[in-house]
């Protein structure tokens, strides 16, 4: 808790020298006390600052600096979505700086449920001649994929056009914000396949 004007009006007279003239000096209706009064005011307000910027120091209280926060950590970003509210954008930050890493699964589901989504995954593994007869004829290099299985989730847009290109998707969901948390997090040898299908 900071000092008051008060407070550091009285610190500043204990400082002066012991007299006569300091102690007429020192009377509550003289210019010299209006003074050392004005000196308090300062020192108070600095303290008072000093004290704001410690609440400025902790994602759950910034005020002032929560653009600065931002900046620092590249928000707004496209994985976290748009933070409208200041109690959003403070969470958004707190989540940034307690971003933890994992390699499980489960840490996927649960990144992918933050965003919006419920999924599964699928893991590809190179046929051997102990897998079983029916399992699919993977190369050595399906090790490093897998595929998040969105089924039924973000707004799915066709396109049924004579216009559209060969190369064109005949339809294609949005799933952004789950391709974005994804990939920045993954295991950097690895690629993900998305599905989106029913």
């Amino acid at each position: 808790m900071s000092n008051t004007v008060e407070q550091y009006t009285q610190q500043l007279l204990a400082l002066l020298p012991v007299g006569d003239l300091w102690t007429q000096l020192s009377e509550p209706d003289t210019d010299f006390f209006a003074l050392i009064t004005a000196l308090a005011e300062e020192f108070a307000r600095i303290d008072g600052r000093t004290e704001d910027l410690m609440d400025e120091d902790d994602p759950r209280t910034i005020y002032e600096m929560l653009f600065d926060w931002e900046k620092w950590l590249g928000l707004p970003d496209a994985c976290m979505g748009n933070a409208e509210t200041l109690q959003q954008r403070r969470e958004a930050v707190l989540e940034l700086l307690t971003l933890t890493g994992g390699q499980s699964r489960q840490y996927f589901i649960d990144l992918a449920k933050k965003v919006g989504y419920d999924i599964t995954i699928t893991e590809f593994f190179p046929h051997s001649v102990i897998s079983h007869v029916n399992y699919p004829i993977y190369g050595k290099n399906w090790l490093y994929l897998w595929q998040v299985n969105a089924i039924g989730q973000g707004e799915e847009r066709r396109f049924l056009s004579v216009l559209s290109g060969v190369n064109e998707p005949l339809s294609s969901r949005d799933g952004n914000r789950l391709e974005c948390a994804i990939n920045r997090l993954k295991p950097a040898h690895t690629r993900v396949i998305f599905n989106y299908g029913d």
